[in-house]
């Protein structure tokens, strides 16, 4: 059941309620493809990521995301910051929540298959071919980044 709706630079999105949040979210490649997860709070696929935790630096953050949602151990020099995305990235909940993100964008190439293990926030895992992702029903908030991707060279 959908308890999420997410907006992207939308004049009818709602106002947010809460404080805006900080997350993480990384273009995590294998074989010249991106890992998606298919998220469980809205059915949309969209990056592996999340919410940083008080305190945690981006590159620890993106690490534990990445561990608890994929079960793939990276070490936080694995990822390089592509950018950061300050722009009106809204989440609206079922029970009145609102909250605008930005969001600290990763990347991180895999030298071997790895053994995917979902998370509860995950209703399924995938690796996508370039070719693949315009067909996809991609969340709002992650749609551009994801246009935007281009695989690594080797």
């Amino acid at each position: 059941m959908k308890i999420a709706t997410y907006y992207l630079n939308d004049p009818n999105a709602p106002k947010p309620n809460s404080p805006t949040h900080i997350g993480t979210n990384v273009y995590l490649e294998w074989d010249g493809k991106l890992l998606l997860e298919r998220r469980w709070d809205c059915g949309a696929w969209g990056l592996i990521g999340g919410r940083l935790k008080n305190g945690e630096r981006y590159t620890q953050g993106i690490a534990r995301e990445v561990r608890e949602e994929t079960g793939i151990f990276l070490p936080e020099n694995a990822f390089t910051q592509v950018r950061v995305c300050d722009d009106d990235r809204i989440a609206a909940y079922r029970d009145g929540t609102v909250w605008r993100m930005i969001i600290v964008l990763f990347q991180a190439v895999l030298q071997d298959e790895p053994r995917l293990v979902k998370s509860r926030e995950s209703g399924e895992l995938r690796f996508f071919a370039p070719q693949e992702l315009k067909a996809l029903e991609i969340a709002p908030t992650h749609r551009d980044l994801i246009e935007q991707w281009k695989p690594s060279l080797g």
